[in-house]
């Protein structure tokens, strides 16, 4: 390994902020799953104090015609975002932007929600940008420009 390759190994270890919150949606979905499997009834008041008639409406007529099914995939959505920034690199970017997206949507259900959803998102964005897996990241954290792989060059290849 030159010289140059340990140091952009060092340079781009890791940030906290992916396992983290990837990690928090895993166990969010295991939360769900305990949810739709032991007793769905708990979503039937969810949406009530929604800022929109469709959602209430919405809640009631399709989450709640299933709420089983729908806690499942609830579920399924929160562990594919965990295990997406979990991952890292091109699959933590998307994951990042599921774990942004449903912060969005739940601001839907009422504004007391917001008082979780906004400064999640905010610590989201932070987060988000000093993921050195993603390309973004790493664009920041190295300097900005274009960011390409790091070539290893054997002790024998000719310069």
């Amino acid at each position: 390994m030159t010289t140059h390759a340990f140091l952009h190994s060092q340079q781009t270890k890791r940030h906290w902020g992916g396992p983290v919150v990837g990690g928090f949606f895993l166990s969010m979905g295991g939360v769900h799953l305990g949810i739709a499997t032991s007793d769905p009834s708990t979503y039937q008041h969810f949406a009530d104090d929604a800022l929109f008639a469709f959602v209430r409406d919405g809640w009631q007529d399709v989450f709640m015609a299933h709420p089983t099914f729908f806690g499942l995939l609830l579920m399924a959505a929160e562990t594919t975002a965990g295990i997406l920034l979990l991952l890292g690199g091109r699959f933590a970017t998307v994951g990042w932007a599921a774990v942004a997206v449903f912060h969005v949507l739940l601001g839907l259900f009422s504004f007391g929600i917001w008082v979780w959803c906004v400064p999640a998102l905010v610590l989201i964005g932070y987060l988000a940008r000093r993921d050195t897996t993603t390309r973004w990241g790493r664009a920041r954290h190295l300097g900005g420009g274009d960011v390409r792989p790091v070539q290893l060059r054997s002790a024998a290849a000719p310069r």
